[in-house]
């Protein structure tokens, strides 16, 4: 299933988890592998044409073969689902990363991802080039104040009141905390997200459950190349969730974003900073997929690896017939002769290629 925006397109893929729910992630950019660990609101197609997200999406495909999916029950994942522990979002993950077929990759945390994406490092360190957390931390009750468990707890009243009103005006609270800096057009979008993301029921089960995950424990043991992104006046994740990412986790740099939003938006100048931060930070493996890139580009065509890239990207053969005026034949035997010279062959040879382009073993 494919997406377009301008000339960007997702390509919208179904995993399974462990536990049998259909988890859908998308596949859009070129470059070296960013795999986006959920955050609790998203819908892989609305996200798409957001006024909030949107400029992370093309800004981010220019640098890195993106991969992001929804949370088991939110957006295009199967819903009604009860099940939303650590283990089982933990499987979700390692679920989406296996239909992918990454070998290595970067692992970006966005806001209640961050147990997650430490556990999974924890668990699997040697398929991790680097972690970055943004808006995250490592466990959502650490620290909090009474004031703030007081807040918690209001929001869940909320949740049940008004969430599935016609009417915004309760969603409006959480719209209001996530982006005080945003325009009506941009809160309107995360009003409707908002409804559109879960349902009622989930969103206070999913929240509950969520609450309970705590992975700062883990966090010495990670050694691997860390950025912490975080805004300065963020009213969803208070800083010093941050500062304790970093102080936890040997070597990881913290970068403090001047906004109070929760979400960085396109036009305020922490955006720039933001894009800088998390460009140079990948810029390591963007080097790595060059050189192993031209090792590839030793053993099969210019034409051939034109059409590799935009498989790893994501594309299916369809597309990429459209993209280049090339019969989907035409496209079959080039990727069929790729493959051979690659040494590869069967029903996953595809798989195989495109995690041999993006692998910066």
């Amino acid at each position: 299933m494919d997406s377009h925006r301008g000339d960007v397109i997702q390509d919208i893929r179904f995993a399974r988890s462990a536990d049998g729910v259909g988890i859908a992630y998308a596949v859009h950019g070129s470059g070296p592998p960013l795999v986006i660990d959920a955050c609790w609101l998203s819908h892989l197609q609305f996200d798409w044409e957001s006024p909030v997200w949107r400029h992370y999406l093309v800004e981010l495909g220019k640098v890195a073969t993106v991969i992001r999916y929804d949370e088991r029950g939110h957006g295009l994942s199967d819903r009604g689902v009860t099940d939303h522990s650590l283990e089982a979002r933990l499987g979700d993950l390692e679920a989406v990363v296996a239909d992918a077929g990454l070998d290595r990759f970067a692992l970006m945390a966005m806001a209640q991802g961050g147990p997650v994406a430490i556990e999974y490092a924890a668990r699997h360190p040697e398929r991790l080039t680097r972690l970055v957390f943004y808006s995250s931390y490592a466990g959502a009750t650490v620290g909090m104040t009474d004031e703030e468990r007081d807040v918690f707890a209001a929001f869940e009243t909320l949740i049940r009141v008004g969430w599935a009103r016609p009417t915004s005006e309760f969603r409006r609270v959480f719209s209001s905390m996530m982006i005080p800096g945003g325009t009506e057009e941009q809160m309107r979008w995360i009003d409707d997200l908002q409804a559109r993301a879960c349902d009622a029921e989930t969103a206070v089960i999913s929240r509950a459950q969520r609450e309970k995950a705590d992975s700062t424990w883990r966090l010495r043991a990670l050694e691997l190349p860390t950025l912490v992104l975080h805004s300065r006046g963020d009213q969803m994740n208070d800083l010093h969730y941050a500062r304790d990412l970093a102080s936890g986790i040997r070597g990881a740099r913290l970068v403090v974003l001047e906004s109070d939003n929760h979400v960085i938006l396109a036009d305020e100048p922490a955006w720039p900073v933001l894009l800088r931060e998390l460009t140079g930070f990948l810029e390591p493996d963007r080097v790595a997929d060059d050189e192993d890139s031209h090792d590839i580009a030793a053993l099969v065509s210019p034409r051939e690896l034109e059409i590799l890239r935009l498989a790893a990207a994501g594309h299916d053969n369809d597309t990429i017939a459209a993209r280049l005026f090339l019969s989907v034949r035409t496209v079959e035997r080039h990727l069929h002769n790729a493959y051979a010279k690659l040494g590869l062959s069967g029903r996953s040879a595809r798989t195989a290629a495109v995690a041999r382009l993006l692998s910066h073993a």
